[in-house]
């Protein structure tokens, strides 16, 4: 470039560290610690740990890691439920330079083991509740490298356990320096964490996190709630989910609390919200269904202005009526693994509260409008990357583009290039855009049925019912479902004389697939097929909602 071209803000005016520091949610931990160190950081049970603890501890845990041989870049695995070392790892891993990649407790263990393997961890660390699980996918490793594992212990889990490793948690926690002198990343753009997701094919692909896109959405759902400092946070996100959707960053950005919980069921969330003081927590439909449809005995003495956030399926207007019931206020959110969880808010207006309940429940089920930090999303023609008219009829598919978009797929550049192709994150879902810039899904272009918040590729379960002897032809849709929002329904085409049952599909299965992914309902006879042979599922999709289902 002529020198004399370049403007006179820009000469001799590089960054320095006096006014230039890479964006991370590290730095929401540390000023918390200083701030608020006696402020209480987490709850479980009768643990009662403040942040100055919180932190001491996570920086335990990096020098621990450190001391180990692992540092930046390598992979740090944890198979935990919404427990205090979940919380912990998500600051202690980044802090020695590793990247945190929370496995999903609900998969299989040739899942489990597949995801250790691509993603190379260097350790694991297991909570007692999924060592059985854990014990037979380190059994189903390909690689021939080493991995550590790190064995935790839990006295509210007493079900059978096993121990893996050679070292407990806490054993390795003190093992660690407390004054570990960790740093933030030299750029931004390092990766942070890894999350698999169910993508269109059996083998999951691993979503890459940055940084600057942790911390980003991480302050974007302070803005999108109007989060307060010291809030009290409710775990019945599972923390593997997109990294709990960026919240245990929020958290400590807000000196909130952490309120952990190992098991999902309705007395055990109300009795939280009551007894400590619950002012926010996220969820897929089937948990705040669980709280609508509790006994109004459970629901007595609940605070009012709990504010919950649900993504998924949209909320029918029952689920808003019934919460509202309850003196809570419901905010929809809309996004993907590959937008760190929510990168949509479904922002509601005042006017709209003098509404009906059937229209509010309208307005409140689109996926609405890009988070406050994200740059952009759009419902785009994904042929010419243009804008569809916002009539709210014609359909696109939703795009994104912004830093709350991961840094790309692990070891897959070809599915990269398509996901980003045009400078936009391609989705995969089909919507349509009203005139007011709102956001309503119409369809998935990419099959993935979403079941109590967990996604299921329907190439997978359709792999496992084609090695069925007894199979000709097999496809899987969505069937919605009043509890889990949508589950598999699976149309059999049998070979001539086959006399398998459907609940013979069922138990077969079982035997390959994770419980929330086998069908709950199995329909025989010929598949509707194109000219060519390819199945017509939009016409499968008319008939699953009357499918007889199968107690699973």
């Amino acid at each position: 470039m002529n020198p004399s071209a370049i403007s006179i803000f820009d000469q001799d005016l590089p960054p320095n560290p006096a006014n230039h520091a890479p964006m991370s949610p590290l730095a929401f931990i540390e000023r918390t610690a200083e701030v608020y160190p006696q402020r209480l950081a987490i709850v479980h049970g009768d643990l009662r740990q403040d942040w100055a603890t919180t932190y001491r501890r996570c920086r335990q845990l990096a020098s621990a890691l450190v001391q180990a041989g692992i540092g930046k870049n390598d992979t740090v695995a944890v198979m935990l439920p919404n427990t205090p070392p979940m919380v912990e790892a998500h600051f202690g891993v980044p802090m020695a330079g590793a990247v945190l990649n929370a496995l999903n407790t609900r998969l299989d263990p040739e899942t489990i083991a597949f995801m250790l393997d691509h993603g190379e961890a260097k350790a694991v660390i297991v909570d007692p509740e999924f060592s059985e699980v854990m014990k037979k996918a380190l059994a189903l490793r390909q690689s021939a490298k080493p991995l550590w594992v790190v064995d935790v212990e839990d006295a509210l889990y007493t079900g059978p356990s096993e121990k893996l490793g050679s070292i407990g948690y806490e054993a390795l926690l003190a093992s660690g320096d407390a004054a570990f002198a960790w740093s933030l990343p030299a750029n931004e753009w390092d990766a942070i964490a890894l999350n698999y997701t169910s993508g269109t094919t059996g083998n999951p692909k691993g979503v890459v996190y940055h940084h600057r896109g942790a911390a980003t959405n991480a302050i974007s759902n302070i803005l999108e709630w109007d989060m307060p400092k010291h809030a009290v946070y409710l775990w019945t996100l599972p923390m593997f989910h997109c990294n709990g959707w960026c919240f245990p960053w929020t958290v400590a950005a807000r000196a909130g609390v952490n309120v952990c919980l190992r098991r999902i069921d309705a007395q055990a969330i109300l009795d939280a919200i009551g007894n400590h003081g619950v002012t926010h927590y996220c969820g897929a439909p089937i948990v705040h269904g669980l709280l609508v449809n509790a006994p109004a005995a459970m629901k007595r003495g609940l605070p009012s202005g709990v504010k919950a956030m649900v993504a998924g399926a949209a909320p029918p207007a029952s689920m808003i009526e019934g919460m509202e019931e309850m003196g809570f206020d419901l905010t929809h959110v809309y996004g993907l693994t590959e937008v760190y969880g929510p990168a949509t808010v479904c922002a509601k207006h005042d006017d709209w509260n003098v509404l009906d309940i059937g229209e509010r429940a309208r307005l409140n089920a689109r996926q609405g409008v890009r988070y406050h930090l994200q740059r952009d999303v759009r419902v785009l023609n994904p042929d010419t990357l243009q804008p569809v008219p916002q009539d709210g009829q014609t359909m696109g598919e939703i795009m994104f583009r912004g830093n709350i978009a991961m840094k790309g797929y692990l070891k897959n550049p070809k599915a990269t290039q398509e996901a980003f192709a045009g400078g936009w994150f391609h989705s995969g879902d089909l919507a349509v855009q009203y005139p007011d810039g709102y956001i309503k899904i119409k369809d998935r272009s990419k099959d993935i049925i979403i079941s109590g918040g967990e996604n299921i590729s329907s190439i997978e379960v359709e792999d496992v019912l084609y090695r069925h002897p007894d199979v000709l032809a097999a496809a899987v849709v969505a069937k919605p479902d009043a509890r889990w929002g949508e589950t598999p329904c699976a149309f059999v085409e049998l070979k001539a004389g086959a006399q398998t049952t459907p609940e013979q599909i069922v138990a077969h299965c079982k035997r390959h697939l994770a419980g929330f992914k086998v069908p709950r309902a199995v329909v025989f006879g010929e598949l509707p097929k194109t000219s060519t042979g390819k199945i017509q599922k939009f016409e499968l999709r008319k008939q699953a909602g009357s499918a007889q289902a199968i107690d699973v």
